[in-house]
């Protein structure tokens, strides 16, 4: 499936377990309730409880009394609309999708600390682009650790993708330079660059981080035209943490959001989204090279609030 193409089928079964922890849970506290302050109290809790996180369960919450006050709201099944509408108001689906060069290759800067499933990512956005008919190359640019050069060698035969590597232990910004390099001679229509995992405390990492991006800037005109920082959904409000200090340092502008399928914390999507204020571009539904979703808020939503879903 091409990253321009999402099915809401994927979508709605990756969310299953998150349906089971908030959708289905939300629906029995709401049947056949009158909306008062004791039952906006619950909302709160459970919204809490799913990692929706602090400051976009308070956006709803104050939004929800208000329209009660109003009386445009009284019904509890009438919260599941409400919930659909306030978030897709302040979700614009042109935020949400990759970005592509008009001059040259489109290079992607993908980060992430270890064990959140970034080279697996980075295969799986370059099964998807090869659907979707875009020449690719990778870049395995994380050569402190000689499993992960491995890694997306093995990917890079199995997709069918050119690969620029370096030694084990060389220098990371030398092969993004090669890379860039390579990906303007060949004609390449994106250059994938997976770079270290790494801890977010680590400055050190976190500047050779920075390095890469310098020296791919200097290589392709407006390069890079996109940073995706994966985060792991299952780790809930600990991915806030880690993005907070990745953005610090390399202005990302886009997130993977791997393993939602195996997630009970899917609100996570929804607090990233008011807390950081950076768009998930693409979710990880699976385990297969497939099973990558550009991530659509309507389809999103629809998948986690319908009634009739979960």
């Amino acid at each position: 499936m091409g990253l321009f193409r999402a099915t809401l089928s994927a979508v709605t079964g990756a969310l299953r377990k998150t349906q089971e922890t908030l959708t289905s849970p939300l629906r029995s506290l709401l049947a056949g309730r009158t909306l008062d302050d004791t039952l906006i109290d619950e909302i709160e809790l459970l919204l809490l409880k799913a990692d929706v996180g602090i400051k976009t369960t308070e956006i709803i919450i104050s939004s929800l009394r208000e329209d009660v006050r109003q009386g445009k709201l009284k019904r509890g099944e009438d919260v599941f609309e409400f919930l659909r509408s306030l978030l897709a108001d302040r979700w614009r689906e042109s935020e949400h999708q990759l970005a592509t060069s008009g001059d040259g290759p489109t290079a992607i800067l993908v980060a992430g600390v270890n064990g959140v499933g970034k080279t697996t990512s980075v295969a799986k956005i370059a099964h998807a682009l090869r659907q979707d008919g875009k020449s690719v190359l990778l870049a395995a640019a994380d050569t402190f650790r000689a499993g992960a050069i491995e890694q997306l060698a093995v990917w890079s035969d199995r997709l069918g993708v050119d690969l620029v590597r370096g030694e084990p232990g060389s220098d990371p910004a030398s092969v993004a330079y090669d890379a860039a390099t390579a990906a303007k001679a060949r004609n390449s229509d994106v250059l994938l660059i997976d770079t270290a995992g790494r801890l977010h405390s680590e400055e050190s990492l976190m500047r050779q981080l920075t390095k890469i991006r310098d020296v791919v800037a200097k290589q392709i005109p407006g390069a890079p035209h996109e940073v995706l920082l994966v985060l792991d959904a299952t780790q809930g409000q600990n991915a806030l943490v880690q993005a907070r200090h990745f953005q610090d340092a390399i202005d990302v502008s886009g997130l993977f959001l791997s393993k939602l399928d195996g997630t009970a914390r899917g609100g996570i999507v929804l607090a990233i989204q008011d807390e950081l204020g950076i768009p998930v571009k693409l979710i990880g539904v699976g385990e297969r090279p497939e099973d990558v979703e550009p991530f659509h808020p309507s389809d999103f939503l629809e998948a986690m609030f319908d009634e009739e879903r979960g």
